[in-house]
């Protein structure tokens, strides 16, 4: 992977430095989300400890500089990745700043010329639709891929 990839936008920050990351925020969002309910901090820390993470940063946060968004990407760098965990926290949503980060994922250098990437998403298909990610619209299109799924495996 190459250095970190950092982009900006007014008082907003897009980074890929991961000693940035406040894994605090992180593992509160996903341990309420629809996806990632009740997730152990441990596994969020190992999740992040093995992609490529984007962060979202309000640089003129009250107290400095705070994290308000997060992505990861789970890929060999050559030829697949997937998206998983996009997040941008409730009070910073209406600016963009989803797309944008979207944007950064899709610019960032190491994520050029993968043959596939995927990502899964139960409510978020026209900002993904905007980079070029389709919905397989029957089951001859997906007759390919396969996959386990453990959708409680948290627990509730």
């Amino acid at each position: 992977m190459t250095n970190p990839f950092t982009r900006t936008k007014g008082q907003f920050t897009v980074s890929t430095d991961k000693s940035r990351l406040d894994i605090a925020t992180i593992h509160d969002f996903l341990s309420h989300s629809y996806w990632a309910k009740n997730v152990p901090l441990a596994i969020v820390q190992k999740s992040i400890a093995h992609s490529l993470c984007f962060g979202v940063y309000d640089e003129r946060g009250d107290n400095g500089p705070r994290q308000i968004g997060f992505a990861r990407i789970v890929s060999d760098l050559a030829t697949f990745a997937y998206m998983a965990d996009v997040f941008i926290i409730e009070a910073h949503r209406g600016q963009g700043l989803g797309r944008w980060l979207v944007e950064c994922i899709m610019a960032h250098p190491d994520l050029q010329g993968l043959r596939r990437f995927l990502l899964a998403t139960r409510d978020a298909h026209g900002l993904y639709e905007q980079f070029g990610f389709e919905r397989f619209e029957s089951l001859e299109d997906a007759r390919n891929l396969m996959y386990i799924s453990r959708p409680n495996l948290y627990g509730e």
